[in-house]
């Protein structure tokens, strides 16, 4: 009930403060947003987009990449794994991996290197800004970009030698240190920036029969280095390096929902990954220029678990225990290359008034998947490829200085091959097609209202398990249609600035994940996992964002999602038909201040709030719904910093993954009831940082 009421508050101050109709015309935010193909101020973007700065990301040891995003309007996560790393946007997106290959709904890019399935890699140091654009994204992303697109931006080398060092010291034994060194190796000529930052904690669970309390530890170690080459006047060349060696424990779930584990085989998290991203800026004319970007990144992965959460003895043998481990390890790698022309003002066609961009893009990506799991014979092997082809263009027309018509397509050419030790083999192809259309009316240099229409698409794709059924061994692609209807303005005097957006979508060929159970004969249930086709689903709702500065020293903010998601039809699973897809809740909000006083201490608190929303499309468990308060005193002098923060001040019990189907518990006979996965609780620490 405090959720609602709080919530409708919230909708009470937007409608207050977006509605003003005297606003005076003075320009927007300065902040640029680069994941289009031409850099533009957030306020001139149409379409619905949210963007984290550095200053926002004060917690970056016990706050991970995927929880700093899902504060954003309609924006969802699933843990089950030793932090979260599954995005949902607008209730689109994966909420787990076992043997099954997936092809992401939610694109991942950071600094140009694509972790759309590897997200436990991206950490937060020296982040300059993470942007969110949800909707389908067909044209500028193409395959991985139904759901909406995430893009991390690292601060880049500049000029002036220098560094930063960063230490932080929290509860559940958390420490990290980061350090940062700009050093121009040539004056204006050839930067560089290399960082190095180690994140460590014992993690949230007790272990009491090892007698342990880190068997779900964090230990994270994330080294980068960019260099950025002006060549010559018209020509730039940056380069990134990057290193990600992480090590965490897996201990998650227990019989009783909470956070004191009887696992006598501790599972893992982990990820290695070294990638390298290379970008050229050519200035080929006063006309175009020339952008050709280049990555490559391989990882190797382990996901483990103990599968009975129990130990060897704790139940009776006429109880029909069992002990079972189950371990995926994964090989990936991938290659990205595109080549585009992009229009400058000089270039501009059909009578001057017409930017235009043309690219190609290439993707080679390969999964080999091992399963060492306790009741297989022998290891089951697989192996996936994908091969991408596209063509793209985007026209943005400006018929005048107020209307702007912007239209854009990809075509792409898909092809996928699947094989594994039980000697199934499948391959599929097609000719995938998204695009958008769009019109933007500046009407006044502080109010922009836009409308666009796009279309995504997501791959189709193969199951891997031989008790599925023939027409289960393979799914079809998935389209989605969509429209935004939005306005970015700003009011009185620039003291308020606001974007609001209204949306809908139809998809068609829902891809949605899918399970059933086997019982044993020791009495322990196997699922099986596989992805299938929902005929029909849509979607509606809003999302706006709010900032407010009634003085000089002080910033109120607020960010909310409403969304109504739906099964349209759903022939295989007539129970949902109707019901709102898993992890898609009806709101989200959040709602803070930041304030400086004595010019040198900054107080940040917000909370943030969800509903309630289903684990599954298979049962109706839910996860609660939850309100979470967060607070930080920064002081600042100089070129020294220090923070203190607390996330989770009243220590909420929320959930984060959960299942309702199956009974796992000798003690009580199987029977089936919910399990659960425990969020974040309350954590706090100081942080320490130093310029020089």
């Amino acid at each position: 009930m405090k959720s609602h009421i709080l919530t409708s508050s919230i909708i009470a101050v937007y409608a207050l403060f977006g509605t003003a109709s005297f606003a005076q015309e003075v320009n927007l935010d300065p902040i640029v947003v680069g994941a289009d193909f031409r850099e533009q101020n957030l306020s001139q973007v149409g379409g619905s987009v949210s963007l984290i700065d550095e200053k926002n990301l004060y917690d970056k040891a016990s706050q991970s990449f995927v929880e700093v995003i899902a504060a954003e309007p309609n924006v969802n996560f699933s843990s089950g794994a030793s932090k979260a790393k599954y995005i949902q946007i607008r209730g689109i997106g994966e909420r787990a991996q076992f043997v099954t290959p997936i092809n992401p709904s939610v694109g991942i890019i950071a600094d140009g290197i694509d972790f759309s399935q590897s997200a436990l890699g991206v950490t937060l140091y020296d982040t300059k800004q993470i942007e969110v654009l949800r909707g389908p994204q067909g044209t500028t992303f193409g395959a991985n970009g139904l759901a909406g697109v995430v893009n991390i931006e690292t601060n880049e080398p500049t000029d002036e030698a220098g560094g930063h060092v960063e230490a932080t010291a929290g509860n559940y034994n958390t420490k990290a240190f980061g350090l940062t060194l700009n050093a121009p190796i040539i004056k204006d000529e050839l930067l560089s920036r290399f960082t190095i930052y180690q994140n460590s904690s014992d993690g949230y669970t007790n272990n009491t029969y090892l007698g342990r309390d880190d068997t779900a530890n964090i230990d994270e170690l994330s080294a980068k280095a960019k260099l950025k080459w002006f060549a010559s006047d018209r020509h730039t060349i940056d380069l990134t390096l990057q290193h990600v060696d992480i090590n965490n424990g897996y201990d998650a779930f227990t019989f009783d929902n909470s956070r004191n584990s009887h696992a006598d085989q501790p599972g893992a998290d982990a990820q290695k990954t070294n990638a390298f991203a290379l970008k050229s800026t050519y200035q080929m004319s006063q006309e175009m220029h020339l952008v050709s970007a280049l990555s490559y990144s391989q990882s190797d992965l382990e996901y483990s678990y103990d599968e009975d959460w129990s130990f060897v003895g704790e139940f009776d043998e006429s109880l029909f225990p069992y002990s079972s481990f189950d371990q995926y390890l994964r090989d990936r790698k991938q290659l990205d290359a595109d080549v585009r022309l992009v229009s400058d003002e000089a270039g501009r066609i059909f009578s001057g008034m017409t930017d235009w961009t043309v690219g190609a893009y290439y993707k080679d990506f390969s999964e080999d998947l091992t399963r060492n799991y306790t009741y297989l014979a022998s290891p089951f092997l697989s192996d996936y490829a994908t091969k991408n082809t596209a063509l793209y263009g985007q026209l943005d027309t400006h018929f005048t200085n107020k209307f702007t018509l912007v239209t854009g397509l990809r075509v792409e050419q898909w092809e996928a091959q699947y094989g594994d030790s039980d000697l199934s083999s499948i391959d599929t192809q097609a000719v995938l097609t998204g695009g958008k259309i769009g019109l933007n009316y500046q009407q006044a240099t502080n109010r922009l209202f836009y409308v666009t229409l796009a279309k995504g698409y997501k791959p189709g794709g193969a199951n891997a398990d031989t008790r599925l059924s023939s027409t289960q061994k393979e799914y079809e692609t998935e389209t989605l249609w969509n429209v935004d209807l939005g306005l970015n303005s700003s009011h009185f005097d620039n003291k308020i600035k606001s974007r609001l957006n209204l949306f809908y979508g139809k998809r068609k060929d829902q891809q949605v994940e899918d399970s059933f159970l086997i019982n044993r004969g020791d009495g322990s249930t196997e699922f099986v996992d596989y992805l299938s086709n929902a005929a029909e689903g849509s979607y509606y709702g809003l999302e706006s964002q709010v900032d407010y500065y009634p003085i000089e020293n002080l910033h109120i903010f607020e960010s909310i999602g409403l969304l109504q998601s739906k099964f349209d039809s759903f022939p295989s699973n007539t129970a949902v038909q109707g019901r709102t897809p898993a992890h898609a809740p009806k709101y989200q909000y959040v709602i803070g201040l930041d304030y400086l006083f004595f010019d040198a201490w900054t107080f940040r608190s917000n909370i943030e709030g969800k509903d309630a929303f289903y684990f599954s499309n298979r049962h109706n468990e839910k996860a609660e719904a939850y309100d979470l308060w967060h607070a930080s005193l920064e002081y600042t002098t100089g070129e020294f910093t220090a923070s203190l923060w607390v996330r989770n001040i009243t220590n909420e019990v929320y959930q984060t993954r959960g299942f309702g189907d199956f009974g796992n518990n000798p003690g009580n006979g199987y029977t089936v009831e919910e399990y659960v996965q425990l969020g974040t609780p309350r954590t706090a620490g100081v942080t320490l940082s130093y310029d020089f």
